[in-house]
């Protein structure tokens, strides 16, 4: 699929608001407005919130290699709470929590070739897991007292380094993931072709959509489109194993 002008953002904006085919700006505009109470910003994630629905993280790579977060820590779901998230964005609904869905799509020469859309609760683990980890290197910092640390949004920032006291050290991590072609190389999921999609979800997330939307999902089914019952392994706990659906695509 030739993105043109398009960036992997908009076109991801397209798909959920359903605007791909609209060349009327202003109609794709209003439209967008309507289905959508969100949009990104350059740092903070999400990059898009559906109204009233989930959120979405874009993520544009050059090959199924390790995708980086920056630092953001990978999400199963989206705070409203969370010290990263823009004013703007916590506020343009009155929610506390949403589903993640993170968008990974490689592309090559203006076009996407593979693109991904996976829940956060089926790739990530619960938000404290990482947290600990953050919080445990943060005060690891710390018990060295010659030095004069600011809490962050980041790992911390190092104050008065030199003795005018006019310099600082900013102590900053970066967070990484594997793709999920290799995390789900278990799964019979759509590998070879022009044009490759594969969707994931937890079950229980599938069947809260409506009915009527999951019906005519399921008549697509075909050589091209399969819609698969699955069990991956729990990010929580990789010995217990959870109910998913594979949606999977190929041209």
């Amino acid at each position: 699929i030739t993105l043109q002008w398009k960036a992997l953002e908009e076109f991801i904006k397209d798909i959920f608001c359903d605007t791909v085919n609209l060349t009327n700006i202003n109609e794709k505009l209003k439209i967008q407005n309507q289905k959508l109470s969100w949009q990104w910003s350059l740092n903070n994630p999400p990059d898009l919130i559906l109204r009233d629905g989930d959120a979405i993280e874009v993520k544009k790579l050059g090959s199924e290699t390790s995708i980086s977060l920056n630092s953001s820590h990978p999400k199963d779901k989206i705070y409203s709470n969370d010290s990263r998230i823009l004013p703007a964005c916590r506020n343009c609904e009155n929610w506390t929590v949403k589903d993640m869905i993170y968008a990974i799509g490689v592309v090559k020469e203006d076009s996407i070739s593979n693109l991904w859309l996976i829940y956060g609760d089926c790739f990530a683990a619960e938000r404290d897991i990482y947290d600990r980890t953050f919080n445990s290197i943060t005060n690891a910092f710390t018990t060295n007292s010659q030095l004069k640390f600011s809490p962050t949004n980041e790992l911390w920032r190092v104050n008065n380094v030199d003795p005018l006291g006019i310099t600082y050290f900013r102590i900053r991590g970066m967070w990484w993931i594997e793709h999920p072609s290799k995390v789900f190389d278990y799964l019979p999921i759509a590998k070879e072709g022009d044009f490759v999609v594969n969707v994931l979800m937890l079950k229980s997330k599938y069947l809260s959509f409506p009915i009527e939307d999951r019906n005519t999902l399921e008549a697509l089914s075909s050589r091209d489109t399969k819609i698969l019952e699955v069990e991956i392994k729990s990010p929580n706990n990789p010995v217990r194993l959870l109910e998913a659906v594979l949606i999977t695509f190929t041209r």
